[in-house]
């Protein structure tokens, strides 16, 4: 299994929001470029870069997410706010490997399969769900879709992977290893690496070892 850790953009710092909420932003770093190298020597197969700026709605971090994309050995996907054609195509050209797509797969499916078309092998198809049923807008509302149909929907448009998440998330090295056992074939790691509850190197080891049960 591959193992992703992921930085979440917001006003220029790595950050984690509980719950989506942007009230509720922990701080975990003022130069995130500097996780990269970090990340990257730990075991990491692909960085996940959210900016959440974009995704709220305000000026994406494009500068500081190409100073990322230079600075890792490793490929970079990008989500967050993508919701226009000319947004995703401006992301690729900054060197991003992937464009990660949400709420804009719910709310302009012809967008998506436009641009899977256009960027074959770029486009990851994100689907947030809580019971088996999409949510959107930060987990606040309902997409009215279960994840299941998204996700052939998304396989239809030639999307490159879909991007999983449930309510809850990985915690712990033993979830990380039920997920190899299950035959996952990657997984985002978020807070808890930040959290100090395992390092990236024990998450990479964890995943890399692990073979399908």
């Amino acid at each position: 299994m591959k193992l992703f850790p992921a930085i979440d953009l917001l006003a220029g710092r790595a950050v984690r929001l509980e719950e989506g909420r942007r009230d509720r932003a922990t701080v975990f770093h003022d130069r995130p470029v500097e996780l990269v190298g970090e990340l990257a020597s730990g075991g990491a197969d692909r960085l996940h870069v959210v900016d959440l700026d974009g995704a709220f709605g305000e000026p994406r971090q494009l500068a500081l997410i190409s100073e990322i994309v230079r600075a890792s050995p490793i490929p970079v996907e990008v989500g967050g706010g993508l919701r226009d054609r000319a947004a995703i195509d401006r992301l690729l050209a900054l060197g991003a490997a992937f464009a990660v797509l949400g709420t804009a797969a719910i709310r302009d499916p012809a967008l998506v399969e436009d641009v899977c078309r256009a960027h074959p092998g770029c486009i990851i198809v994100a689907v947030d769900a809580r019971d088996g049923i999409v949510a959107i807008d930060g987990w606040t509302a309902s997409g009215g879709i279960t994840a299941r149909e998204l996700a052939a929907r998304a396989a239809g448009w030639g999307a490159a992977a879909v991007l999983y998440t449930a309510s809850g998330g990985v915690g712990s090295l033993d979830d990380l290893a039920a997920l190899a056992r299950a035959g996952v074939p990657a997984v985002v790691v978020g807070r808890v690496r930040y959290d100090g509850r395992f390092t990236v190197a024990d998450a990479a080891r964890v995943a890399h070892t692990t073979p399908p049960a």
